[in-house]
């Protein structure tokens, strides 16, 4: 099966301070390699297709360093909508069928989170996402996010924390009313419904959201 793949690459990444004020977010780098450069390396997958990156902040820096690598841009520099609105918005690029989200500030450390997601995609499911136990995280503030059971279905609970990656049905994107919303409002009701399904990733994870997370992130990769 292949799946498109949407990149967040969006958002204005206010907790990076000075290191956003002139670049996005995507562009700062963790081990001489800059975030986006990252996610990307770890599509390189046959079960990959269409590639997607939404823009807002900086855009033209996205599109410059992004120049080239047959990659596709939802534009998003004239209102930024949240991972909800953002994926409705990128739909006419990314096709129908499952889709692949994954946030753009975040390194891995061990098996490619995105070969070991598609490979625990089943018929059944609106959306898997990639969850991770808390003792294999860093730069990661605040509790988590779900638990889940023995069957593979999430709850919500301050558990294990969700990595920035999954793999989501959109059809129920349509009944929101507004543009800009957040994911979690169709995970919520996915979750009501029992088809919100997790799979733990077998590595370790660092959350790079702010700059103390960058010596984090290297630290964990060796560097």
């Amino acid at each position: 099966m292949s799946f498109a793949m949407l990149f967040f690459a969006a958002g204005l990444g206010t907790r990076m301070g000075d290191l956003v004020k002139d670049r996005p977010k995507p562009l700062v780098q963790v081990a001489g390699q800059p975030l986006i450069d990252h996610a990307l390396a770890l599509s390189d997958l046959p079960q990959i297709g269409t590639k997607v990156v939404n823009l807002h902040y900086r855009a033209e820096m996205l599109r410059a360093h992004l120049a080239g690598r047959n990659i596709l841009f939802s534009d998003e520099t004239d209102l930024l909508r949240e991972t909800g609105g953002g994926l409705r918005h990128a739909l006419p690029l990314l096709g129908g069928g499952p889709v692949i989200t994954m946030n753009t500030d975040a390194v891995w450390r061990g098996p490619n989170p995105v070969a070991q997601l598609t490979a625990a995609w089943r018929e059944g499911m609106e959306a898997l996402l990639l969850i991770i136990p808390r003792d294999r995280v860093r730069g990661h503030k605040g509790p988590g996010d779900f638990t889940r059971a023995a069957d593979g279905r999430l709850h919500r609970a301050p558990d294990a924390i969700y990595t920035g990656l999954q793999i989501i049905r959109t059809d129920s994107l349509a009944d929101v009313a507004q543009d800009v919303f957040s994911l979690n409002l169709i995970w919520d009701k996915m979750a009501a419904g029992g088809g919100l399904y997790g799979t733990v990733y077998d590595g370790q994870w660092c959350d790079v959201g702010q700059p103390s997370s960058i010596r984090l992130a290297e630290e964990m990769l060796h560097v």
